[in-house]
């Protein structure tokens, strides 16, 4: 049982460390404007960030 415990950390560090390898390929995620507002409000109702913030945010979203 130790040995998993120990083995555990170092394969999610190799995971992460290869998972940068394979040359230069971009990935994008198109999320609807919708969707990052109901994602900035619930960071709101959550206490993740504050009212100024999410006002910010918003504005920020409302120009794309």
């Amino acid at each position: 049982m130790k040995k998993i415990t120990l083995l555990a950390p170092v394969l999610v560090a190799c995971a992460v460390l290869l998972g940068g390898c394979g040359g230069t390929e971009v990935s994008q995620t198109t999320v609807s404007k919708g969707q990052e507002l109901t994602d900035l409000k619930k960071a709101l109702d959550s206490g993740a960030i504050n009212q100024k913030e999410y006002d910010r945010l918003r504005a920020e979203i409302m120009r794309k």
